[in-house]
């Protein structure tokens, strides 16, 4: 068992905390938020997360996770002290280590004795250099201070299968006992572990999340072709995902990448290039096309309707993706801004993300209670996150209750043939066109 503490009770700070103290450990989990605080305590998570608030409620009850806004009582009582704050996109484009800088000074004034540092947000190359400097720039005593980097590779909405089973765990250490205390914290795991320097190990996030968020533009932009020429975009990744030098996974074209990981750390990386004197034109790619998906989307939707000043969309989905409600840089809200700019209507379903919208959005649109209110009235239904309850809607209901006809599958969930058969005229990102899809069917 080891005595460890969590600065920071956000999404990783929680599910890291929550899963370290199921493998037994005392884990003290830091936060200011009070009110946040007390609902954690009672065992409520503040956002949504599959299996999270269980969890929590269990090791609480056991009495191996705690919550509190004590950091000094936390890190004293610690052998092993997480950062795992928040590291927002600041206006320059540069990942915004305030929090961090804040978690490691307060690290440096409760030292009472050696510990390792486990640096665990998304950060930049060289932040663990920086914890380092400040820690030993503002400690009172010269205690030994080992600073890891340990980069999290959590999926939202499967947070906890991720770090129970992870593909590999990724180290970065300066020293060799650093090692073995992770090598000893993650001893209940089955995975891969590869324990680097610590740069290296900060390198690999960056360049991780940078390759998934390309892998996801190339899928838009073949999209976008397809859309022209009049091939079949599902087909062509089939056959591109076939060979196992690329693989199908993150090929899926859509309205583009969002939530709180892709679009500000391929960013980061972007920053961190052009500090050094590079020019990442890949990585500027990445970003040029995921901005510009959404207007192309609108431009679908647009000449399925013709004109969009009054008309009625219903938008099925508000979240970045399914399982979470989590709304940053959400793809849906981007499309329901632009929907609204041309002087549409706009209502929405989603399953757990409609409150978090709303903060954003507030009374510009309707929220409705089912899908069948979204649809009642609409001129066009546009599925903007597959969230797996919409995956197998009665098109054919909805399209009774609807005053138009036009679907656009925003995700390229449906089949074409059905939708068409439902009464829809259908758009898709790059697949088939309506007419095309009836020749063939006739053939």
């Amino acid at each position: 068992m080891s005595e460890i503490c969590i600065i920071g009770a956000g999404y990783v700070g929680l599910a890291t905390a929550a899963c370290l103290a199921e493998f037994g450990n005392d884990v003290a989990c830091v936060d200011i938020d009070e009110t946040k605080l007390l609902q954690l305590k009672a065992g409520a998570v503040p956002f949504y997360e599959p299996g999270l608030s269980e969890m929590i409620s269990r090791n609480v009850t056991g009495g191996r996770l705690h919550f509190t806004s004590r950091t000094e009582d936390a890190v004293r009582k610690s052998t092993v002290v997480f950062i795992a704050v928040g590291t927002p996109q600041g206006e320059d484009g540069h990942a915004d280590l305030t929090q961090v800088r804040a978690a490691a000074m307060n690290i440096a004034r409760a030292l009472n004795g050696p510990k390792v540092v486990v640096n665990k947000s998304t950060s930049p190359v060289e932040t663990g250099d920086l914890i380092a400097s400040i820690i030993r720039e503002h400690r009172a005593e010269p205690y030994e201070v080992s600073v890891v980097s340990n980069p999290e590779f959590f999926r939202e909405g499967s947070a906890i299968a991720d770090f129970m089973h992870p593909e590999r765990i990724i180290i970065g250490v300066s020293d060799k006992d650093s090692a073995e205390v992770m090598r000893d914290l993650y001893s209940p795991i089955s995975a891969p572990l590869l324990v680097t320097d610590v740069k290296t190990a900060e390198m690999i996030k960056y360049a991780a999340n940078a390759f998934l968020a390309m892998k996801i533009s190339f899928a838009n932009e073949i999209a976008r072709i397809c859309h022209e020429v009049g091939a079949e975009f599902k087909d062509v990744i089939v056959g591109v995902g076939s060979d196992t030098r690329i693989g199908p996974e993150f090929l899926n074209a859509g309205l583009g990448f969002g939530g709180s990981c892709f679009p500000k750390d391929v960013m980061a990386l972007r920053r961190v290039s052009e500090k050094h004197g590079l020019e990442p034109a890949l990585l500027g790619a990445i970003l040029d096309v995921n901005e510009t998906q959404i207007e192309w989307s609108l431009d679908r939707i647009k000449e399925g309707l013709g004109n969009l000043k009054g008309a009625r969309v219903g938008v099925l989905g508000l979240a970045f993706k399914p399982d979470t409600d989590d709304v940053r840089e959400s793809p849906a809200i981007a499309l329901i801004e632009r929907l609204l700019d041309e002087g549409a209507t706009v209502s929405a379903h989603d399953p757990v993300a409609a409150q978090s919208a709303q903060k954003i959005l507030g009374e510009r649109i309707t929220y409705g209670a089912t899908t069948e209110d979204v649809a009642r009235g609409a001129d066009a239904l546009v599925l903007a996150t597959d969230w797996n309850e919409y995956k197998q809607l009665d098109l054919g209901h909805l399209r009774l209750l609807m005053k138009g006809r036009v679907l656009f599958d925003g995700r390229n969930v449906y089949d074409p043939h059905k939708a068409l058969a439902a009464g829809f005229a259908y758009i898709g990102v790059g697949r088939l066109a309506a007419g095309t899809f009836s020749k063939v069917a006739n053939e």
